[in-house]
């Protein structure tokens, strides 16, 4: 490695050697044991290598590196996850003996460099600490490194895929004569078969995975990666290109969170960030490694495993007590995509099952599209729904909804109703889905957001469901975008998350106004005063966060860069601050409002659907989108716009974006915005009366709010200077405040703790401990208050969850409390 790094910073580092070789496809064989909180078993990785080149983008003169032809593609035309989203997950304790796991393999410690932890203390990784060895006559050998974090690993080998029966049809050479040249000719003609071929590969795969060892292979690893190495394999063409890795997680591992869900039962999931997988398994990180996957997964009969998988798995029992299962994924993405939820799920289905027939009713017509194009796809080859004329044309697709037990009801209630509407909303605005199924899932309590999007998954926190189906359709909506922007296009580096996030804020708006069949005008105001919101939270979040978090493109004409080997790092990846932060979503929508305004909503959605067909599959910079919408603006509407202004305007400038001043009137276009204005004018008068007034006194007659109009008049609210209690008493009774969604509630609580209205102490209490997505914030203001009950309230509030709440948030209410 060329690079030293120092883990107490807050830059993420992405240390996998992508530059000299590229994994494939991983092969997982796990047990989930809930006893001991360790997830543990074998991973099988399948390499390829190349002679590394250099290639420009059409629209851009980054340099990609790579090893082969497949890895760097664009506009000739390069998903990522960018951890959708959203915040951070970690680890809490609980212990179950009854979920104990039977059946586990073997531990196998015997390896020469026997049972390697990543070690807690910084050290940078030198090459030359691994690559000499005195029997290879001063040579020095090839080193692999994989991204590794809070993982033990036990063993690792070579796979002897020449003794799978059957394998002789890849040998290509029967002239061979050097055993691991052979093995390695069989992976490169595996990796590399048609996709017409699929089910093929991944049954070789499997087979492949479950071969003897035929050597040993000599590791070690440090804080950030594992590093392996063959003896006498002196380049990454010579390295063993199926290699198995015994190992097993830590219960503090910061990929894997160990909770129990709102029935108070055991579970497991992972949320990548803010670390990404690499505490799951090895892995490479960096973008640029798109590879597929499989996995079978054991763990007790009564729980239920739910993945990143294009199948709909049903369990296997194996023995009593114990359940398999397996899912596989075709789609080439990056391993920080992978998703596992492991939990006493239950499946929620409705009261009365629909025929598919009637399900279709509530599908809407393209906007003046024909989403089936004939030009070829990108992206290197893999079984594409974008070829498939079935698969165009599928506004819904199948999809499950699972939740503990006691939310069953809710679920039934409102989200079950809204997946199939809000599925054939996303395809009538951007065609194609790119995945071919959806399970949608609600997390415990302790998930640090509204909302997590994977492959073929979508989290849900428990918040969203409460107080109707406005914000539950909004964030589902939300989820569902990211297939497009996030999974199936992604960020080629990290940084530039309003790829991702600003695409699914601007993209939430659009999908929840058709799945509402809601007329023309009616939409737009929904979108205006959504825009309002948002343009008061920018203000506020820039007011308040430091100047080098609010910059979308941090590092400007760096941003894609890598080092020779392919490793780099991600700025503020790490910084806690970073994960409470909205900025990479609203300024991202902001820009996309602003261009969409430019380019007119027609054209502009009409852009969309042809960049999604060009890009899909790939990875992007930002210019390769600026560039391509720029080309499809008549030269008239322009307006001096270029890459390099939107550059220096939007993406590479701290603070509000000049082009956004005029956002200022966003209020005043805005009808529901002004309602709300006359609506607040009422609430001034009310808490201007005195208690005691003539009977005959006018009574103030109050309108009827959405959702979002709530929000606003609450936020008005809370610029006022005073709010008597018989004013707060009012507003509750008026608009049943406990009752709201989670966003009405969370504005309510922070009325309540400004005004020290003590009678509705209740519903902060309630909110710290059922909505501890949004809840943080709401902890600093009971403490900056320096009210003695406040700060009581807060730390009991604390003391009840901090054993189950996500890490990253407990860390950060700690420092405001103690």
């Amino acid at each position: 490695m060329d690079i030293k790094l120092d883990p107490s910073r807050d830059d993420l580092p992405l240390m996998a050697n992508t530059s000299h070789i590229l994994v494939k496809h991983y092969v997982l064989d796990l047990d989930v044991d809930f006893e001991s909180q360790i997830i543990e078993g074998t991973l099988v990785l399948f390499f390829e290598s190349g002679n590394r080149y250099r290639k420009k983008s059409s629209s851009t003169e980054e340099t990609c590196q790579s090893e082969s032809d497949e890895a760097c593609r664009f506009r000739t035309p390069e998903p990522c996850h960018v951890p959708v989203t959203n915040t951070r997950t970690f680890s809490s304790k609980v212990g179950y003996s009854d979920f104990a796991i039977y059946g586990k393999g073997e531990k196998d410690t015997s390896g020469k460099d026997g049972n390697h932890d990543n070690q807690e203390q910084a050290s940078g990784i030198s090459s030359s600490k691994y690559c000499c060895d005195p029997g290879d006559h001063g040579s020095e050998d090839f080193l692999l490194v994989l991204d590794c974090c809070d993982l033990s690993v036990l063993k690792v080998e070579e796979v002897d895929v020449a003794a799978v029966p059957g394998i002789e049809k890849f040998t290509r050479s029967p002239k061979l004569t050097v055993v691991s040249e052979l093995r390695n000719q069989i992976v490169h003609e595996l990796v590399t078969l048609p996709a017409d071929r699929w089910r093929e590969q991944l049954d070789y795969y499997a087979r492949c995975s479950q071969a003897p060892g035929c050597g040993e292979l000599l590791f070690d690893t440090d804080t950030w990666s594992l590093q392996i190495r063959k003896t006498g394999a002196q380049t990454a063409t010579d390295f063993p290109h199926a290699i198995r890795i015994r190992y097993r997680t830590k219960p503090q591992g910061r990929s894997v969170t160990w909770t129990s869900d709102q029935s108070g039962r055991p579970c497991v999931y992972t949320m990548g960030s803010p670390i990404n997988n690499r505490a799951l398994f090895p892995c490479q990180e960096p973008p640029v490694a798109m590879s597929t996957w499989q996995a079978t997964v054991r763990a007790a009969a009564s729980f239920v495993v739910l993945m990143s998988g294009e199948n709909s798995a049903k369990p296997t029992q194996l023995q009593e007590g114990c359940s398999s299962w397996h899912y596989y994924v075709t789609m080439p993405m990056p391993a920080s995509t992978f998703t596992i939820a492991v939990g006493p799920w239950t499946e929620v289905k409705p009261e009365t099952c629909l025929p598919n027939d009637q399900a279709a009713k509530r599908s809407f017509s393209p906007s003046k599209a024909d989403f089936r194009c004939a030009s070829v796809c990108g992206h290197v080859e893999y079984p594409c729904r974008f070829q498939n004329a079935s698969a165009t044309t599928q506004e819904i697709i199948p999809h499950r909804v699972f939740a503990p037990g006691c939310l069953r009801g809710a679920c039934q209630e409102t989200l079950l109703q809204l997946v199939s509407p809000c599925l054939s909303a996303a395809h009538s605005v951007l065609g194609t889905h790119p995945f071919s199924r959806l399970d949608v899932l609600i997390v415990p309590a302790n998930f640090p957001s509204l909302g997590m999007a994977s492959p073929h998954i979508v989290f849900l926190s428990q918040s969203t469901l409460a107080g109707g189906s406005h914000l539950c359709g909004t964030r589902l909506c939300h989820e569902i975008a990211h297939a497009w922007f996030g999974l199936a296009i992604g960020a080629r580096d990290w940084t530039e998350e309003w790829l991702s996030e600003g695409f699914a804020t601007h993209l939430e708006d659009v999908f929840w106004a058709k799945a509402q069949q809601l007329a023309p005008h009616e939409a737009r105001e929904q979108r205006e005063l959504r825009a309002c919101l948002r343009w008061r939270r920018l203000q506020d979040e820039l007011r308040n966060s430091p100047e080098q978090l609010q910059v979308l493109r941090p590092s400007k004409e760096k941003t894609g860069h890598v080092t020779d080997s392919g490793s780099s790092v991600i700025k503020h990846g790490l910084n806690p601050e970073k994960g409470f932060m909205q900025v990479h979503y609203l300024k991202g929508y902001f820009l996309l409002r602003f261009l969409a305004r430019r380019l007119g909503d027609d054209a502009y959605f009409s852009f969309l659907r042809k960049f999604v067909h060009t890009f899909h599959g790939q990875l992007i910079l930002s210019q390769d989108f600026l560039q391509m919408l720029l080309e499809n603006i008549p030269e008239e509407k322009r307006l001096g716009l270029s890459v390099e202004s939107i550059f220096q305007d939007w993406l590479e400038s701290s603070g509000l974006p000049q082009p956004l001043q005029t956002e200022r009137q966003a209020g005043a276009e805005c009808g529901l915005a002004r309602q709300v204005g006359a609506e607040v004018a009422k609430w001034n008068r009310v808490n201007r009366r005195p208690r005691k007034r003539k009977r005959r006194g006018t009574k103030e007659v109050f309108e009827k709010l959405l959702p979002d109009q709530l929000v606003l008049l609450l936020e008005h609210l809370l610029e006022q200077k005073t709010l008597n209690p018989r004013t707060l008493q009012s507003l509750e009774r008026t608009y049943h405040l406990p009752q709201q969604d989670a966003e009405v509630r969370h504005r309510w609580c922070e009325l309540v703790v400004k005004h020290k209205h003590t009678r509705a102490y209740r519903d902060v209490e309630r909110f710290l401990q059922e909505d501890q997505a949004m809840g943080v914030y709401l902890y600093g203001e009971l403490m900056v208050s320096e009210d003695a009950r406040q700060q009581q309230l807060a730390r009991s509030c604390f003391a009840r969850t901090q054993e189950q709440m996500d890490r990253c948030s407990a860390q950060v209410v700690a420092e405001m409390l103690f």
